[in-house]
């Protein structure tokens, strides 16, 4: 969306294979839309400079030319100083990975016999251990949107136990079918990425503020999209989709951080998810069902969190968790 007082920006006129690799992304591998627009970025970025310096198309990249664009991409970031380096990193190693899977297509595809990518290595990323809670932080958001006692406030009490009691990501949180509560609100069936489905418990706090919840949600539905709006948990009048978005929840928690004297840069939809994982295992859960909540694919991707809980936590994490003796889980 364009800023205000200004035209909608025009999308750019891609090489039709970037359409093409995007389609096999979502059929195949079940990328989800927000994936998709990520890479659609990221190769438009690319195929904008590639076009405009070298007057090719990003199918007919060379190596040199996907340098050239790698170093003029960093000199622009670190331009803009503090803590640019990192940024620098972290956007040339996502735009690489684009570009590698990119041209793994088209090579299955017979459009390229070779890799541009192939002999250009990625920058090493600092390991950035995620933001996260304490307990009594949890604690103090919650009790702070409920005190108000409209239904507003209870749905957002429903949408922080929910998220802190399942882990949830955003984009599953407030996408939930309202058929995905169980029965009794005792679990969720959440469709996550990459098409896999799962069955998430929920605590005791959870099922009664979906309780509560459920005896205002009426008042979220209404205008033209009712029979849209009717068929989310988390209905909106003024969304598009019909359900709240991912980028209202956060507003609201910068909102609640506020009021709740909580620092605002450390709260957002996936702090909550951190801190559910780290809270669990803090509190002796094994990494193996932590993985499965957060529907991680790779269990390397849930033993971040082992570096953020404390020593004796870490080990008795370890000790419990069914692969250690294998040492595949250090």
């Amino acid at each position: 969306m364009a800023r205000p007082g200004r035209p909608p920006m025009k999308k750019p006129d891609l090489h039709p294979s970037i359409d093409a690799f995007l389609d096999m992304l979502t059929a195949e591998r079940g990328a989800a839309m927000n994936t998709r627009q990520a890479y659609w970025r990221d190769l438009a970025d690319v195929s904008i400079y590639i076009r405009e310096k070298f007057g090719k198309e990003i199918n007919e990249a060379t190596t040199e030319q996907i340098k050239s664009y790698i170093s003029d991409l960093t000199k622009k970031i670190n331009v803009k100083g503090a803590n640019s380096s990192q940024t620098a990193v972290r956007t040339v190693a996502r735009r690489l990975s684009a570009l590698r899977q990119y041209y793994r297509y088209l090579i299955s595809e017979n459009q390229r016999d070779c890799d541009p990518t192939s002999t250009i290595e990625s920058p090493k990323q600092p390991r950035t251990l995620p933001k996260t809670l304490s307990e009594e932080e949890v604690s103090r958001l919650i009790e702070t949107a409920g005190a108000p006692g409209t239904a507003e406030s209870v749905r957002l009490v429903c949408l922080l136990e929910m998220i802190y009691a399942s882990g949830l990501r955003v984009s599953e949180l407030v996408g939930l079918p309202l058929s995905s509560i169980g029965e009794n609100s005792q679990f969720l069936m959440v469709a996550g990425k990459g098409g896999r489905d799962r069955m998430v418990p929920l605590s005791d706090a959870a099922q009664k503020a979906i309780s509560d919840y459920l005896k205002v949600r009426e008042e979220f539905i209404g205008g033209d999209n009712v029979e849209a709006q009717s068929q989310w948990l988390f209905p909106s009048r003024t969304s598009v989709k019909g359900h709240l978005t991912r980028q209202r929840f956060a507003q609201l928690l910068k909102d609640l951080a506020i009021a709740a004297k909580v620092d605002s840069d450390r709260v957002s939809p996936h702090v909550l998810r951190h801190a559910f994982a780290t809270h669990l295992l803090s509190n002796g859960a094994d990494l193996r069902s932590v993985q499965k909540m957060l529907g991680h694919a790779d269990i390397a991707t849930t033993q971040i969190y082992t570096h953020i809980i404390g020593k004796d936590v870490k080990d008795s994490v370890k000790e419990k968790h069914p692969m250690s003796k294998t040492g595949t889980n250090d």
